[in-house]
């Protein structure tokens, strides 16, 4: 006899799943994560919302008639801020939304 799973059970589990995800999301959201560049002397941090935080910019990095060195490495920073915040996010997102092939099969 193939039994079919309890619809009630099945709804509850789906139910636990989000509030766990909702939660997930909003410690994401909280968490900060740094990127530098050029050695250091340039830092961004993010936070998993993803929302930019804050940058910080060494004095001696600091040359006005090379501008654009400056600019490219804050843009690094900040990418490799963002890049850290969305892997993290997937990871432990990833994780709660891989249980939902278990409530169905």
């Amino acid at each position: 006899m193939n039994r079919q799973p309890d619809m009630r059970q099945i709804m509850k589990q789906a139910q636990q799943m989000q509030e766990q995800l909702a939660r997930t999301q909003a410690e994401l959201a909280e968490r900060r994560f740094e990127g530098t560049a050029g050695g250091g002397v340039v830092k961004a941090v993010v936070t998993g919302a993803p929302e930019l935080v804050e940058i910080k910019i060494s004095p001696e990095v600091v040359d006005p008639d090379d501008v654009e060195m400056l600019e490219d490495l804050v843009v690094a920073a900040v990418r490799q801020a963002m890049d850290e915040a969305v892997r993290t996010t997937n990871e432990e997102l990833g994780g709660l939304t891989g249980g939902l092939g278990g409530l169905l099969g």
